[in-house]
């Protein structure tokens, strides 16, 4: 958990702040997993801080939830046209993707007990990125 907050804080997703009189922050949670080896041994355990995007207002907290991904006709499509030419193909995963994303809409969110340093008790996060768990996440 330590580490998945220090590469949240690292990369800049939130800034410690007051809340605004008019806003309502919304919450967080921990989501575990554990990964596994193709033979079953466990490889790692992860942890990774969502938050409840569930209870964000439309039109308050965010206004699009569409994501732009590419049909997989127009994918298959593509590739048959790269082996007829022999051009070659490749592929590429990208981390934490859905942390890349600036935030346009102001989103506060609390933060859990125990990850407060002193002199933050009582201030939320004002995201800056998006998070995991938000509407906004995929787009």
């Amino acid at each position: 958990m330590h580490s998945e907050m220090a590469v949240l804080e690292a990369s800049n997703t939130w800034t410690i702040v007051d809340l605004p009189p008019s806003k309502i922050p919304i919450s967080c949670k921990w989501v575990f997993k554990v990964k596994y080896l193709a033979s079953g041994v466990v490889e790692r355990y992860k942890a990774r801080l969502v938050a409840k995007g569930f209870n964000q207002k439309e039109g308050l907290d965010y206004s699009d939830t569409f994501s732009p991904v590419a049909k997989m006709v127009t994918v298959r499509s593509v590739v048959a046209v790269a082996m007829i030419k022999h051009w070659p193909v490749i592929q590429m995963d990208i981390h934490n993707t859905f942390m890349c994303g600036d935030l346009i809409e102001d989103v506060y969110m609390t933060l859990l007990p125990g990850f407060y340093r002193q002199g933050e008790v009582g201030k939320v996060c004002k995201l800056q990125k998006s998070l995991y768990g938000l509407k906004q996440a995929p787009r």
